[in-house]
């Protein structure tokens, strides 16, 4: 099916580019058309659009990539957060933004999904470097406009790689600094050949051992393009992807333990060996693969009239080997087993393997009408997703009786048919004012067959799934804006966003548990001045949730944590921005969020050690996980002849690791400032360009944890008095470390 579509759709292309193709040649001057990028207007923001967005182009991107991962690359703008297991932004990095982090996010490259069909989760390590072939990012706060995929439900990432360029060119760029951290990156690109052609392509390794104890990464990526222009028609045949190598070091470490082994410590992969030492195997490694196949038509119809229309693939593939300690050998498909000693060996150490088998295919189109004062969007996608997930056992320590070579103890698959269609319209009412309607109607059919991987104590087997949902939201958007088209624009809006269980709300649920849609009202209003001296903003928000999916404490019947629908909850707050040019050579840039992030009427659940008789706490109104209620962020830049310097800080307030509100799980507030370094030579030794650069992260050594988790149960003394114990687990980040650059462009 995927190959009668690709190939359909390629067939249609060759037929219009030959339709407008000139029967006769023609000069180069007579010939030579403008290069277009990707056309994916439906789905980003304007001026005219009432709704909160950043962009972060392609020269911020190119000063700061230094082989980091795309969240630390966002963290200058509003209400991000940047969080990193490694210690070092190499590696599992993730961001959050307003709190929500990425499996409520809607992230797309060039108007494709890249949130994963099931978990939603975004993976930026199975994305390496992708940075080096973006054209900018767009990120819009809040629901924002009606795009592809999972919906947003804080804000949505929209990344555009780079439009061909009509010359020639090579580059190379590297980076080397603390932790052995490394990139080495090189970019070609045919130029315009036939007065119709590109070809460009880029190949990446970035690699680093990980402030964190042996936290190592090692990633591949690649990304090539053909692209042929002609007149009003545009097409571009785009592959990237990535190979990840990680240590895993996502345990975290407790307070208690930073303290005996030091905040490098990394729990993952440790067991006692069988002299008594402590010991850490040597392959607790994730690895994936993942590749994305996009083509792309931009076709103009009329003046007024374009269509553009995507086909994509995307196929990812990987596992994770890991140690477990001490494990139940029945919850993995063993039969307990006797000793030499005679006795009956119950639990034992073991190795276990956990695959992820995914392919994801669809398109999307839009066509795009605009004449007068009326500006239309019709559009829409359809997808599929298809995962599969199974585990097998590789090694037991000791095991007595029959066990096959990788013998599998769980196996399902995962089916989600997702389609959308929405039209937007923006009307202008005057010179100054505009009105915009955007309306999505959204249908989802999701099915989990096979057995998971939690196992049911009450059927003594695998828990069995079958499960199928189907969903169909409705999700419309209204605003006006205001832009006297000089130094004011301000705008106010109305939206809706709905957003289905991710298949964990399943596998780790039960059947008293069955996990609802979640709804947000989102109701945003704005202002910025504008001048080429100074800038200035605000955005208030607030984001009106109900039955969304909240870790309470509660378990499942098989043991596991369950998101539960809490029915009220909020977020609001306010977002400051401002900028300061007094010269041309120095600019002061900050912004701010004050927040407040709460539930409703929580009530935590806890259990006795953890697993049994469970005893509730109404706790009232309390603050949302992972939500700081304070955010700033300050740059002083220099700009000087070929020299730039940048000194940037972060402030993030203090985080609670779990919704009770408990400050004995708690991330404390940390300031950290980086200072960056550049100098281009500009044409030198027959170079196009040569820059260098040098940064200096944390540098007043600032000692601080921007990610964690939290447990707690109780026990039972011999009076019966209940004493309730909580823990927490925390990701430490790099003290004072560098990175240095060179860039050189042919």
């Amino acid at each position: 099916m995927k190959k009668i579509l690709l190939c359909g759709f390629a067939a249609a292309v060759a037929m219009q580019m030959a339709a407008n193709t000139p029967a006769t040649g023609h000069s180069q001057s007579s010939d030579t058309i403008a290069l277009r990028g990707i056309e994916v207007a439906a789905n980003r923001a304007s001026e005219t659009t009432p709704v909160a967005f950043s962009v972060v182009t392609a020269e911020q991107i190119e000063k700061s990539n230094d082989g980091r991962d795309i969240p630390f690359l966002l963290s200058m703008t509003p209400s991000l957060t940047a969080t990193s297991d490694a210690g070092g932004g190499v590696g599992y990095s993730a961001l959050r933004i307003r709190g929500t982090d990425a499996s409520r996010i809607n992230i797309t490259a060039n108007g494709v999904p890249v949130n994963d069909g099931e978990s939603h989760n975004v993976y930026w390590v199975n994305m390496p470097d992708l940075a080096s072939s973006l054209r900018d990012i767009q990120i819009q706060r809040g629901v924002g406009t009606s795009t592809n995929g999972a919906g947003a439900f804080g804000a949505s990432i929209n990344m555009i790689t780079a439009a061909p360029v009509p010359d020639a060119y090579a580059e190379f760029a590297g980076a080397y600094g603390s932790y052995n951290t490394n990139k080495q990156s090189l970019r070609v690109g045919s130029g315009l050949l036939g007065n119709h052609w590109t070809i460009d392509a880029r190949i990446s390794h970035i690699g680093s051992d990980g402030y964190i104890d042996r936290a190592s990464s090692k990633l591949w990526s690649y990304l090539g393009q053909v692209a042929y222009s002609n007149a009003g028609t545009s097409l571009r045949l785009l592959a990237f992807g990535g190979k990840e190598e990680t240590y895993m070091a996502w345990d975290y470490a407790s307070r208690e333990d930073m303290e005996k082994y030091g905040r490098r410590y990394n729990p993952c992969g440790e067991y006692t060996a069988t002299d008594g030492a402590k010991a850490y195997y040597p392959d607790q490694k994730d690895y994936f693969t993942q590749h994305h196949f996009q083509l792309h038509l931009g076709q103009e119809i009329t003046r007024h009239l374009r269509l553009t229309a995507t086909l994509f693939y995307t196929k990812g593939d990987g596992h994770y080997d890991q140690y477990k300690t001490r494990r139940t050998l029945v919850e993995y498909g063993l039969a307990p087993f006797v000793d030499a000693e005679g006795n009956t060996i119950e639990k034992s150490d073991l190795i276990r393997l956990k695959f992820n088998d995914n392919d994801f295919v669809g398109g999307n189109a839009t066509l795009n009408y605009t004449r007068g004062r009326l500006e239309t969007v019709l559009g829409g996608g359809v997808n599929n997703f298809h995962g599969r997930h199974f585990g097998q056992i590789k090694w037991v320590r000791n095991y007595l009786g029959a066990i096959d070579p990788l013998q599998q103890y769980y196996n399902n698959t995962g089916n989600k048919f997702d389609a959308n269609i929405y039209g937007r319209a923006n009307v202008s009412l005057s010179r100054e004012f505009s009105a915009f309607a955007d309306l999505q109607y959204r249908h989802i059919n999701y099915r989990i067959d096979g057995v998971s991987d939690n196992y049911d104590w009450n059927t003594g087997a695998m828990a069995a799934l079958d499960i199928h949902r189907i969903y169909d939201f409705f999700n419309p958007k209204v605003g006006i804006n205001f832009s006297d088209g000089r130094h004011h624009r301000a705008f106010a809006s109305w939206s809706v966003a709905h957003k289905e269980p991710v298949r964990d709300n399943f596998t780790d649920g039960d059947r008293s548990h069955d996990p609802r849609p979640e709804r947000l009202f989102d109701y945003e209003l704005g202002y910025t001045y504008s001048h080429s001296l100074f800038t200035a903003g605000v955005n208030l928000y607030y984001m009106d949730y109900k039955d969304q999916l909240v870790l309470t404490g509660q378990l499942s019947d098989t043991g596991n944590p369950l998101s539960v629908n809490v029915p009220e909850s909020y977020r609001m707050g306010i977002e400051l921005q401002a900028a300061l040019k007094p010269c041309k050579w120095f600019d002061w840039q900050l912004n701010a969020t004050f927040s407040r992030n709460r539930i409703k009427n929580f009530v935590e659940y806890i259990y006795e050690d953890e697993w049994t008789n469970p005893i509730t706490r109404e706790l009232g109104t309390t603050t949302i996980a992972f939500s700081p209620s304070v955010l700033f962020n300050n740059a002083f830049n220099f700009h000087w002849r070929g020299l730039d310097a940048s000194l940037q800080s972060h402030y993030v307030s203090r985080q609670f690791l779990s919704n009770a509100q408990s400050r004995e799980q708690m991330l404390d507030a940390y300031f950290v400032s980086d200072l960056n370094l550049g100098y281009s030579f500009g044409s030198v030794l027959g170079l196009r360009e040569l820059r260098l650069g040098l940064s200096v992260y944390n540098i007043f050594n600032e000692k601080y944890e921007n990610n964690g988790y939290a447990g707690a149960g109780y026990t039972v003394g011999e009076n019966g008095e209940k004493t309730i114990y909580r823990y927490a687990g925390y990701a430490a980040q790099a003290p004072t470390n560098v990175l240095a650059t060179v860039t050189v462009k042919f």
